[in-house]
């Protein structure tokens, strides 16, 4: 039984005021919900104060990278042990963002994942295709490079602290999201994927969230395929009530 993970990455938004009020809110409106692992990603400067706000609550912290090296002359980078000491249990690794602007590649985000799952973060690795790749019929050649890479070199045990999210790229902040099938037929090709490349087991255990305008109106249908075990989500975590409807899905 794999238990449905929703996370909310808010990006760079809220000063720490700001990310207190919204975390204070969203904490009664979820506080009975236990069927879900909620997990909020504040800016880096809001994390210790969010981390003593949803002490005692069923909400996680993450973080939204991090650096694959544990200490050096690296400055402006974060390490996965530094994240552990603020309050971190999860952090998120090879957003589209991250890829679009910032370099990020299949090697980068494998070698931030293995440094993650070695302090004992849970790893939230990104994959997703671009528009023009999904035009193009190429979303599954895609995927597959991107999951071949990101992952490579994992252990079975490995997996334990490791959780995929797919985000089209195109479904990101532009009001566009997969239909169910779009989003189920992806899931389903990764799943098969991690059968294939580590094993079966592996692949039932893991939990493959969707990321990409994921609203209260859609998030049901959604969460009714198969393989699709909760969401990543972007605007819509922003607001306490909105992100809150979203987690309580189940509810």
């Amino acid at each position: 039984m794999r238990i449905p993970v929703i996370a909310g990455n808010w990006k760079l938004f809220k000063t720490i005021a700001e990310s207190l009020d919204l975390v204070n809110e969203l904490k009664p409106l979820v506080a009975g919900n236990h069927g879900v692992e909620i997990v909020v990603a504040p800016v880096f400067t809001a994390l210790s104060s969010i981390n003593d706000a949803i002490k005692g609550s069923n909400i996680s912290l993450a973080a939204q990278d991090c650096y694959w090296e544990e200490e050096g002359a690296f400055t402006g980078e974060v390490a996965p042990k530094l994240l552990k000491d603020v309050g971190c249990s999860h952090v998120i690794i090879g957003h589209s963002e991250r890829r679009q602007y910032f370099g990020e590649t299949d090697l980068t985000v494998n070698k931030k994942t293995k440094a993650a799952v070695s302090a004992g973060l849970k790893a939230i690795v990104c994959v997703g295709e671009l528009l023009a790749e999904r035009e193009s019929e190429q979303t599954f050649s895609v995927i597959e490079k991107q999951i071949q890479g990101s992952l490579a070199g994992l252990a079975v045990e490995d997996f334990a602290h490791v959780i995929i999210a797919y985000e089209p790229v195109w479904a990101i902040g532009t009001g566009k999201t997969a239909t169910d099938g779009q989003a189920q037929e992806v899931h389903a090709f990764i799943r098969k994927l991690i059968t294939r490349l580590f094993n079966q087991s592996v692949a039932d255990a893991v939990r493959i969230l969707y990321g990409g305008s994921v609203k209260p109106d859609n998030v049901k249908g959604l969460m009714s395929q198969p393989d699709i075990d909760g969401a990543l989500v972007g605007g819509a975590s922003l607001k306490a009530e909105t992100f809150a409807a979203i987690a309580n899905f189940n509810v």
